[in-house]
């Protein structure tokens, strides 16, 4: 047998026997030893300066106590944060996952931030007239008098570039639907209604007859408010309020929406995926498993802390594994790097926090089961800047008082008052949403034949939507300047429709 040298030709080594091969393996292991052994060495010079510095350690702890690993191993570990946090969202004695915290500060009928009569969405009384306005300065000293005006939290695209926003979205939809059947859209969180009554419009003046008089709308809505202010703006077009319904419930219990649909049909998802609730996971260091984040009073005080758990709760445990679904079988230099990340934690450990979405998985595993040949849009932010909350997908929690907006350092902070929105990593929703269809188990169940995906999907900047879809030219101000594709670049549209490949 030959082998190739270093100099890439074929030659019969001289002394076989002395040969030494080593495979992936091997090098792997060598690797690690080198590095342990280098590991070892350092701890041994450093030892006594760290048994000093140990003496002071409690009044100079951390923002997060770090645990030594086998402790870590304990059903319960309660690596709470050294500051405590006074809050009357968590009701009763027991812990809840930061889920139930996020919901309860957002939603609760009594005290939610969506739940109050005047509401955080503002309504223009008309449309921007945008080929009035010079250029961006104008259009911001506009809007300046628009949010002093109506004394609001914020305007939705849908409402600042009213009715252009939906008629895009509604030009989508009559693009690609099937018009042999009557049409039927859902949107989940219709806010102020105003999607809802501009794609009415947009089919009354734009579908054939016979596609708007049988088509119906029905808005999922959460808020008892919102969902009133939803009848009265539709409502503003007699012929709308035939075809359009508001259903006041949570869109993620399964019974709500009854027995299975297959019928084909759209579900429009406007901002909301920022304010589903979400969890949080925790790790002491870079290569420790991850945990979950649960929030409880101490002693019965209106104070809450965090406490940390190992995984148990189904939709964290799902969560975390399709975000890691690409590791797997990790090649070669994943191992590799994960050996060299894990000597690393241990000389430098560095807590880690993440957001996971589980409401969006919770929603989208709840309207798969529901609506099977759904095609769906959903629009939201893909990056939110000056975000001081640790974690990776972290929230903005934002309130406003007095007109000036206070951004929160910690998520704990909304009492009710105060937004929590997240950004939308896209990708990872379209994971989910693969996962959901049952795409995902066919992948780690698959025989001879490589399975085929039941939904096609595509992601989209914005911009892009509105330019393909929309007329950009009805939001651009005198000088050329278009708020809609110039100041939403940190937005991005997501659709997904069925396949044939159904089962």
């Amino acid at each position: 047998m030959t082998g190739p040298t270093r100099s890439g030709s074929a030659k019969s080594p001289k002394h076989p026997s002395r040969t030494l091969v080593l495979g992936p393996e091997s090098i792997l292991f060598l690797f690690v030893e080198v590095h342990l052994s280098f590991f070892f060495l350092l701890r041994s010079r450093t030892s006594c300066r760290r048994r000093r510095r140990n003496v002071t350690h409690s009044a100079m702890s951390p923002a997060y106590l770090v645990v030594p690993a086998l402790r870590r191993a304990a059903l319960i570990s309660r690596w709470a944060p050294a500051a405590l946090f006074s809050s009357g969202i968590v009701a009763g004695d027991k812990p809840v996952l930061v889920r139930d915290f996020v919901r309860s500060a957002l939603y609760d009928p009594s005290h939610g931030y969506f739940s109050k009569r005047s509401g955080p969405v503002g309504v223009l009384d008309s449309s921007i007239r945008f080929h009035q306005l010079e250029g961006r300065s104008a259009y911001m000293k506009h809007l300046d008098k628009l949010y002093k005006k109506h004394d609001i939290a914020w305007f939705t695209p849908v409402e600042l570039f009213k009715p252009w926003y939906a008629y895009a979205i509604a030009a989508s939809i009559l693009r690609t639907a099937n018009l042999s059947t009557p049409l039927k859209i859902y949107e989940i969180g219709g806010g102020s209604g105003t999607c809802a009554k501009c794609v009415l419009d947009y089919m009354m003046l734009n579908a054939p007859p016979k596609v708007y008089n049988n088509m119906k709308y029905i808005s999922v809505e959460i808020s008892s408010s919102l969902a009133e202010k939803q009848l009265e703006t539709v409502g503003e077009v007699q012929s709308h309020l035939s075809k359009f319904t508001v259903e006041h419930r949570d869109a993620t219990d399964r019974a709500g929406w009854g027995l299975k649909d297959p019928q084909p049909c759209w579900v429009l998802m406007l901002e909301v995926l920022d304010n589903l609730p979400h969890d949080l996971v925790y790790s002491p260091d870079q290569v420790s498993p991850w945990m979950e984040v649960w929030i409880e009073k101490v002693n019965g005080s209106s104070q809450v802390s965090e406490v940390y758990k190992p995984l148990q709760d189904p939709l964290v445990s799902r969560c975390v594994e399709i975000v890691n679904m690409n590791e797997q079988n990790p090649s070669l230099r994943e191992k590799l790097s994960f050996a060299a990340k894990g000597i690393f934690s241990k000389v430098f450990p560095k807590p880690r926090r993440a957001w996971l979405p589980t409401g969006c998985l919770k929603l989208l595993d709840t309207l798969h089961q529901a609506l099977p040949s759904m095609s769906l849009i959903a629009s939201d932010f893909s990056y939110l800047p000056d975000v001081s909350i640790p974690g990776d997908r972290a929230p903005l929690v934002s309130s406003k008082k007095d007109g000036k907006t206070l951004d929160h350092r910690n998520y704990l902070d909304a009492q009710g008052d105060a937004d929590i929105f997240f950004p939308t990593d896209f990708w990872l929703l379209e994971q989910i949403d693969h996962h959901c269809s049952g795409f995902s188990k066919e992948q780690k169940n698959r025989g001879a034949f490589k399975p085929v995906k039941s939904r096609r999907t595509i992601i989209l900047d914005s911009a892009a939507f509105m330019e393909e879809f929309g007329l950009p030219l009805k939001t651009k101000t005198k000088d050329g300047y278009n708020p809609l594709l110039d100041d939403f670049r940190n937005t991005k549209f997501y659709l997904s429709v069925p396949t044939h490949n159904r089962k």
